[in-house]
């Protein structure tokens, strides 16, 4: 079986196993909670800080990110856990990568003149899968 063949049958069998539909519920509820918390330090950065929105996005990121990281290792992930601070680690790279990916859509989205609030609430929606796709293959895959 050629490579490609044993990656599409790793995939199918990947997708029909349920404790991944429920790992990927878990992931988004756990994401709705930053999400939230996300938006909330966001807007009072903007408002109460009066931060440059980049800057707001990059500190309620920090907020969110370890609010998602303690409950997807306690909850979500529970039974992949590594090391803590190694685990930590692997999961704040993906974080940076999804932070960069967000700050670019973040950017593109208020230079457009969307409204700086709704342009982060789109940007993380649409950074979300990488997110979920970096921590499930790398942050808390199974050794």
């Amino acid at each position: 079986m050629d490579r490609t063949a044993a990656l599409s049958a790793r995939a199918v069998r990947a997708l029909r196993a349920p404790h991944n539909w429920l790992q990927l519920g878990k992931f988004c509820l756990v994401g709705v909670s930053g999400y939230v918390v996300n938006l909330a330090v966001y807007a009072l950065l903007l408002r109460s800080a009066g931060l440059h929105y980049l800057a707001a996005a990059t500190c309620s990121f920090f907020v969110a990110v370890t609010n998602n990281y303690v409950w997807n290792r306690v909850w979500t992930f529970r039974h992949q856990r590594g090391h803590f601070a190694y685990q930590g680690a692997r999961f704040l790279v993906v974080a940076l990568v999804a932070l960069v990916a967000n700050l670019v859509v973040l950017r593109v989205l208020v230079g457009f003149g969307v409204g700086k609030i709704l342009a982060q609430a789109i940007a993380i929606v649409l950074v979300t899968p990488l997110n979920f796709v970096g921590n499930k293959l790398w942050s808390f895959r199974r050794r």
